[in-house]
């Protein structure tokens, strides 16, 4: 039997999960193979999601049978997250959990743990997500997967910056979560090299055997994932100093943001590489994606935006056995090694240089596309170190084969889910372990109070005559002129969806009263005969009272 403490309740709305239809970008092609990965390499006796209702549950459940799960897979409902027990761990697909955090609050900080995961951490969204995770009631026993080094150290600087201030208020601050480093993953033979795609595409293209054709696979988006015009300049660079019989081709597989981005590539390719040729290719189709990472020779990445965090198109280029020209940054830095391909040197000027870009930014002076082209504009790819590189795979087909190779090698030994998946369940159980450690001696309790969810009728407590003490009194049915079922029709509480109670529980209480007769009887006796909830059976009295129903009897 599998440890339950090294398995997690997978947080589940299709928007994380599911490219296809919610759209191609990061985070979702992420989570899909996230799920994948999970389904092949997990080792637990069960699959359990986190949803909000059976809609959600079924989705799950679907997604895992689609994956070839044969092991039991249920759900749990928000609103009733005990529910994933025995797991004590929720993988939420984002860094932003705050709202989990206080919903989870009414349970107890300790009922589980929350584990997250960095993927673009440049949006307002998530930066005020993490201001809003350090004021919530987020424990050491929680954590934030950062997928590089360099998104660590982005994450601990805003960190620093938040209890700094937080510090300077309010004299202290809660421990961090834990912020382990744990790649992206990837389902290695997805992107196995298809001689079949590579024919097809150099056919259709008119591609001679010897030409060199260098591929990316990215959403083209020159103010939100890298800036095309250095790569550009690059190639053409390269091409005038290669032998003449030597011919370079660009392929950029990826969806245009807008017409803009279409603009920037398509008339940039044009005018700066004239001498190289530019074909693009659908990134929403699987064989697009295919033919360009197999019709390709060189993979090349050349990010300058702090849109990215990790980077897993490298991996996947490397899984189809291609060598790899990359920028020197973020997480390329820790993929992309010296045996499998090149890194590029970039440059940006110091935190005093851009202040009034974060402030513009926050502001709403500038949005956040603004936001990420005046950053982009302001890194250097070094571009003597970018023509020199492209130059030298191109003119190299041995190191090409050599990088690829090694490329294969790393991604098979290091990134595939195979390998992340554990790591993981390593973590979760860590987790568990913190928290089991740190309250060891707490006493049990049931519900907390909740700052951010106070009831309203405490929060409301002053807008009433008289607020009634628990158990109402004592009440007797009346001789009502209207059905309840035609007053709860007529009130439309089931159009509304989500009814404060429904209508056969408010028909068994009523029907409970009216067997006390005339002497009437207290919520409480009532709870107890129907077994119902006392705090039911107060909701119901007092809806019952509200349209004459019931009438309060002295005692």
């Amino acid at each position: 039997m599998a440890d339950p403490r090294r398995n997690a309740a997978i947080w589940f709305a299709e928007d994380g999960y599911d490219p296809d239809a919610k759209g191609v970008n990061g985070r979702r092609v992420a989570g899909a193979s996230f799920l994948k990965g999970f389904a092949a390499h997990a080792d637990v006796d069960e699959f359990v999601s986190l949803s909000q209702g059976r809609k959600g549950a079924d989705a799950f459940a679907a997604r895992m049978k689609a994956l070839g799960v044969t092991r039991p897979v249920r759900g749990a409902n928000f609103f009733n997250a005990r529910k994933i027990a025995p797991l004590e761990t929720v993988y939420f697909p984002a860094p932003n959990y705050a709202a989990e955090l206080w919903r989870r609050q009414s349970l107890g900080a300790s009922a589980y743990s929350i584990c997250g995961i960095t993927h673009t951490t440049a949006t307002a969204a998530v930066m005020q997500g993490m201001v809003d995770l350090r004021a919530a009631p987020q424990q050491e026993w929680d954590a934030i997967v950062c997928t590089s080094r360099a998104v660590h150290a982005s994450q601990v600087a805003q960190l620093d910056e938040i209890d700094s201030y937080f510090s300077e208020r309010f004299g202290k601050v809660p421990a961090r979560p834990q912020m382990p480093v744990i790649p992206l993953g990837l389902n290695v033979a997805d992107h196995a090299h298809d001689a079949t795609a590579r024919a097809r595409l150099r056919r259709r293209m008119g591609w001679k055997k010897d030409d060199i054709v260098f591929a990316t696979l990215s959403r083209l988006t020159p103010y939100g994932k890298f800036d095309p015009l250095p790569l550009f300049i690059a190639l053409e660079n390269a091409q005038k100093r290669l032998p003449k019989p030597l011919k370079l081709h660009f392929v950029a597989c990826g969806l245009y943001a807008d017409g803009h981005s279409r603009k920037v590539f398509e008339e940039s390719a044009a005018a700066l590489m004239p001498s190289v040729s530019y074909t693009h290719l659908d990134g929403a189709s699987a064989t697009a994606r295919s033919e360009a990472l197999s019709g390709g020779d060189i993979f090349t990445f050349p990010i300058d935006n702090i849109q990215e965090t990790f980077g897993l198109a490298p991996l996947e280029a490397m899984a189809a056995g291609l060598p790899v020209i990359t920028a020197d940054w973020d997480g390329m830095r820790d993929t992309v090694t010296g045996n499998v391909g090149i890194t590029i040197p970039t440059r940006a000027l110091p935190a005093s240089r851009g202040q009034m870009d974060a402030w513009g930014y926050l502001s709403k002076r500038l949005s956040y596309a603004q936001y990420g082209n005046t950053n982009s504009a302001l890194v250097e790819v070094d571009l003597a170190a970018l023509t020199e590189a492209i130059t030298a795979l191109a003119s190299d087909p041995a190191k090409r084969r050599a990088m690829g190779q090694a490329g294969l090698a790393r991604v098979q030994a290091e990134y595939d889910w195979r390998v992340i998946i554990p790591r993981y369940q390593d973590l979760w159980a860590e987790l568990s372990a913190i928290r089991r450690t740190a309250t060891r001696d707490e006493p049990p309790k049931h519900l907390h109070a909740n700052p951010a969810a106070p009831a309203p009728q405490k929060l409301f407590a002053s807008y009433p005559s008289e607020v009634l003490p628990r158990g109402i009194g004592r009440c007797a049915a009346t001789q009502a002129e209207a059905e309840l079922e035609e007053v709860y029709a007529l009130r439309g509480y089931a159009r509304m969806g989500a009814p404060f109670e429904k209508l056969k529980t408010l028909q068994a209480v009523l029907g409970a009263v009216e067997q006390s007769g005339t002497d009437g009887t207290r919520a409480e006796k009532v709870a107890e005969a129907l077994r119902m909830n006392a705090l039911t059976v107060d909701r119901c009295y007092i809806w019952l009272l509200k349209y004459g129903f019931l009438e309060r009897v002295s005692s």
